[in-house]
């Protein structure tokens, strides 16, 4: 995955950066797992023995108590086995608000941000052997509550979409939600 920051403005007590990402999928993990019923469904593969593209931009203001971020994404998955999944297109809206220390004073090591994100999400149908497979793909929105522990070397996160509407094609499999978690290093 690769990204560049496209125009930046950088001022006292805030910043507000477009950025274009472009990213490639290599066909990694073995696509061909089975247990004693045979061979597994593509989509409980360990790898998808495709190649996929993924590209999209983001923009995103931070100021010392909030922040919010915008993201346009489009992901378009290849074929390998007779299988090709549904392209991807979504649009995240995110907005952070600093919780905790309630005000800004010298020394301060670490931040505790809540937020809320907005994710609509719009899957078209996987392909089975060159047709359209009419019990997959189609929209959904997400609520997301988060929470952010961040520090100077390390960032510690959690959220839980929540689908609020979902409208899928045929039998596809519903979410009830999905809890995420994060920890990154800053180097």
């Amino acid at each position: 995955m690769g990204r560049y920051t496209a125009y930046e403005d950088n001022a006292t007590g805030h910043t507000f950066r477009i950025a274009p990402f472009l990213g490639v999928k290599a066909p990694t993990g073995d696509d061909h797992a089975s247990d004693r019923l045979g061979r597994l469904p593509p989509m409980l593969q360990p790898g998808s023995g495709s190649w996929d593209w993924q590209g999209g931009a983001v923009a995103s203001f931070q100021s010392l108590d909030w922040g919010g971020d915008v993201q346009l994404a489009f992901q378009r998955n290849g074929e390998a086995n007779g299988f090709r999944a549904g392209a991807v297109s979504r649009l995240d809206l995110s907005v952070q608000r600093r919780l905790w220390p309630g005000t800004l004073g010298e020394g301060v090591p670490s931040f505790l941000y809540g937020g809320l994100e907005a994710n609509l999400i719009h899957v078209a149908m996987d392909r089975v052997n060159g047709a359209d497979d009419p019990n997959s793909g189609g929209t959904t929105l997400f609520l997301t509550p988060t929470v952010q522990y961040v520090t100077r070397k390390w960032v510690l996160e959690a959220g839980i979409q929540i689908p609020v509407s979902q409208h899928l094609n045929g039998s596809a499999l519903r979410n009830d939600y999905i809890l995420t978690t994060g920890f990154r290093l800053n180097f």
